[in-house]
């Protein structure tokens, strides 16, 4: 009696095939990447408003 609700298991565990992404898997990073770039250019704005009040006046 136990051996019948094995048999399907064992039938159906053949038939599990594993294989490997044809392409492969890209992690993007471009976030980190933009914000670094964002605040090197708000430093650098910055520096240029201070360094020239009379082109940039308040």
């Amino acid at each position: 009696m136990r051996a019948l609700w094995l048999l399907p298991i064992m039938v159906s565990a053949g038939c599990v095939q594993v294989s490997a992404p044809e392409r492969p898997i890209e992690i993007n990073l471009n976030v980190n990447v933009k914000q670094e770039v964002l605040v090197r250019l708000q430093r650098d704005a910055q520096q240029l408003i201070e360094e020239n009040p009379e082109l940039f006046p308040k």
